[in-house]
């Protein structure tokens, strides 16, 4: 398995790519609904078998005397009405048309219909909060964000695929290096145990060695539980079961390029999430100083109602002569004495919006030094690769010269370990500076959205991830 296969199964059916879909399905659901808001709405409301039978205290309006009466009838009400928000002006306009029946038991066996086969209603806060205008400035970009955000995700699994990757590949190059060491370690105690009988070399040194090769099969021990361990990280990541054998292939560099810190920084601006979360955070600190300000001063509440309505003991009846009906009202909310309380929460909102803005300026800057440090960070991969690959085969030509000197009597067993050593350290250390490499151009990747190897945008059709 190669690194970009290892990145592409990641992608297509990994838990984390899993929860980074859904992550946006939630989202885009959450958009819909706000975008349904603002749809006329066909609602149908429903009132039946309402049933009361008890003794009420009612008061004759001549006399003053209070009389219990008794009181034995069922009402049932229906209604279908459509309702539309106006997200001007934060108001709700309605067109309904409804039908009540009341049946009055003994002694009185009534039975009463009233309609209202028409009706049209509206709603207006004055001089109010308005959460609508709030919405359609917050919600797009809401949803713009989180389009980012699944970009970002998707991102990180590249990076994380590409971390496990790597340390499934060290550990297996640590156990190949152990028992490699171990194989030749083995021939350079049967060398030693023949040089020492012949005086070229001390017990010391032979005893060196020995304890070389038992430190060399502690190193194949310690080598094969790291790497299973490992492998099985990978596999869980990839989501595969235990019993899939995984081969890995030792990549090499992408394309030598140079990054400009002021293009990437350009891109990262216009592509990520983080300046999307920025305005979000900004809108969020500016809606709670409205809703303060709001419910501190004057509230104000509209309603109107315009239509026709009618009554009979048959159901007919109510739909003639129907009689016009007009309802005009304005309710009105001032807080006089609050000790301080509507001031209080406008101080503290605002409070807020000083520490957001704070904050945001922070995180742009930090935010604009992490791209600089990636940048600087990714360029000087390249030459670090390039350098760790010339000294690791330096490494393994200076070991294969020492162990032929070694068997021919010329260097001592300390020189031989040393080769050793570094040449151990030469592979690690390529490794290493190889996996880094990827590591950085994933994450200016993610932090741009912008792949510079192939020159191109990244993107998705978020239309088939909504499909499926």
């Amino acid at each position: 398995m190669t690194l970009e296969e290892a990145i592409s199964t990641a992608r297509e059916q990994s838990p984390a790519a899993m929860i980074a879909k859904y992550n946006f399905l939630a989202g885009y659901w959450r958009y819909r609904t706000y975008k349904a808001k603002f749809l006329p709405s066909l609602n149908l409301n429903a009132s039946l078998g309402n049933y009361s039978r008890y003794l009420a205290k009612l008061q004759d309006a001549e006399t003053g005397k209070f009389n219990y009466v008794e009181n034995n009838n069922m009402s049932n009400s229906l209604s279908l009405s459509v309702d539309q928000n106006i997200g001007l002006t934060g108001g709700t306009l309605s067109l309904t048309s409804s039908l009540n029946r009341l049946d009055q038991f003994a002694p009185y066996d009534n039975l009463t219909y009233n309609s209202a086969p028409v009706s049209l209603v509206y709603s207006q806060p004055i001089n109010g909060y308005n959460s609508f205008r709030w919405e359609k400035m917050i919600e797009p970009k809401q949803y713009e964000r989180i389009q980012k955000v699944y970009l970002e995700s998707m991102e990180s699994i590249n990076i994380e695929a590409a971390e496990r990757f790597f340390s499934v590949l060290s550990a297996q190059k640590n156990l190949e290096m152990a028992e490699k060491n171990y194989a030749a370690t083995q021939l350079s105690v049967s060398i030693a145990e023949k040089r020492y009988e012949i005086g070229s070399i001390t017990n010391n040194e032979l005893l060196q060695l020995k304890m070389s090769l038992y430190n060399a099969q502690l190193e194949i021990n310690d080598g094969k539980m790291n790497f299973e361990s490992e492998m099985l990280k990978l596999r869980s990541y990839l989501g595969y079961n235990e019993s899939v054998i995984i081969e890995l292939i030792m990549p090499e560099m992408g394309p030598e390029i140079q990054l400009d810190y002021s293009d990437v920084l350009d891109r990262a601006l216009r592509n990520s999430s983080a300046n999307l979360s920025n305005e979000l955070d900004m809108l969020a600190a500016r809606q709670e100083v409205a809703e303060a300000k709001s419910n501190a001063g004057l509230k104000a509440n509209l309603f109107a109602q315009f239509g026709v309505n009618q009554k009979g003991e048959k159901l007919a009846d109510t739909y003639r002569n129907p009689m016009d009906q007009e309802i005009v009202g304005l309710s009105l909310s001032l807080p006089i004495l609050d000790w301080g309380l509507g001031r209080g929460k406008i101080k503290l909102a605002k409070s807020r919006e000083e520490i957001a803005k704070t904050q945001i300026e922070q995180t742009e800057s930090e935010y604009r030094q992490e791209i600089l440090i990636k940048v600087m960070q990714f360029n000087n991969q390249n030459m670090q690769c390039s350098i760790s690959a010339r000294n690791d085969s330096i490494a393994k030509l200076r070991y294969d010269i020492t162990m032929e000197r070694f068997k021919n009597g010329s260097i001592s067993v300390t020189e031989l370990n040393t080769a050793q050593t570094e040449k151990d350290n030469a592979v690690k250390r390529y490794i290493s500076d190889l996996n880094n490499y990827w590591k950085y151009f994933y994450s200016i990747r993610k932090i741009s959205l912008y792949d510079y190897f192939n020159k191109k945008e990244i993107a998705t059709d978020f239309n088939l991830l909504t499909e499926n």
